[in-house]
């Protein structure tokens, strides 16, 4: 797996919108943070056109990306938000220029197309926080301060109290996934990814509680679950149930789903649409290690 060279003072970094539309006022307190950190910041032409919900039509969220995948001087592409609307330009993307000089490549949610995608390139990204969730108090925020650590290569050790679904065990194996209704809209297509032997990463928001199952039986009868070497589930939020109500959170699914395999588990980590939304180096071998007391995950450098 390819590893982005990290930052240093004086780099550029590129802000740019694949999916929803942003404004510059939505963004200016990361441009702020980017710059104390030593960075200069370059706005894609297109970041604030509106195309209905979109930033843009599909062929200006296409070029600004497309530029700056091409740009040698730019060293990493951070996304303004998710939302909807990456799928919509990941096949006419050319990842050429990327691959013989690869760049950080940030974001969460609907940017779970684009690490799905350069993970089949065998190239690292980097789930995390983007600009649409950083405040003023962005400094002392963990997640902003862990998505400067993994761009600057500094070490990652996450750990978290013991959740009572955790299935301990102790494993090292590359972390892939992310959104879990995007890897879910996924399968079967060009960048759907290969999850043996690997750590899978699942989070997801605003689902109903069947369609959770459904994504969870589809990942099974696809094969995605029956050799991993570990799965990490992170927020499962403002979950929505019917009137007929479905009888188990989206935990309760999860668990039951995976009750057959004897990979170690972990409940309730930090990262995904929560407030405390820790970066995790996608294509990266990290340390997973559950006991009765606490979850540890630790990035290889």
């Amino acid at each position: 797996m390819m590893e982005p060279k990290y930052l240093k003072q004086g780099d550029k970094v590129a802000i740019v919108s694949t999916a929803r539309k942003i404004s510059k006022k939505e963004i200016a307190q990361a441009v702020k943070v980017f710059k104390e950190w030593g960075l200069i910041v370059v706005l894609g032409e297109n970041i604030f056109k509106s195309c209905n919900q979109f930033a843009g039509t599909d062929q200006e969220r296409l070029s600004d990306l497309q530029q700056m995948l091409d740009d040698k001087s730019i060293k990493a592409i951070i996304c303004s938000r998710g939302g909807y609307g990456t799928v919509r330009i990941i096949d006419k993307l050319n990842f050429d220029k990327f691959i013989e000089n690869p760049k950080w490549i940030v974001g969460y949610s609907d940017i779970t197309v684009l690490h799905s995608k350069i993970n089949k390139l065998n190239i690292e990204s980097i789930h995390a926080t983007m600009p649409i969730n950083f405040s003023e108090s962005s400094e002392d925020n963990e997640s902003v301060v862990s998505l400067k650590k993994a761009l600057f290569g500094e070490q990652i050790k996450y750990e978290f109290k013991a959740h009572k679904f955790n299935k301990v065990g102790t494993v090292n194996a590359p972390i892939v996934g992310g959104n879990l209704s995007i890897l879910y809209s996924l399968r079967g297509t060009s960048v759907d990814i290969d999850t043996d032997n690997k750590i899978l990463f699942i989070e997801d928001l605003d689902e109903y509680l069947y369609h959770i199952d459904r994504m969870m039986q589809n990942l099974k009868l696809g094969n995605k679950l029956k050799n991993l070497k570990g799965l990490i589930v992170g927020g499962m939020c403002d979950m929505n149930d019917n009137t007929i109500p479905f009888g188990k959170t989206a935990y309760e699914i999860i668990n039951d789903v995976v009750a057959e395999y004897d990979y170690p588990v972990c409940y309730n980590f930090s990262a995904g649409h929560i407030k405390q939304n820790f970066a995790l180096i996608m294509g990266r071998e990290i340390n997973l290690k559950i006991d009765n007391l606490q979850t540890t995950v630790e990035f290889d450098r």
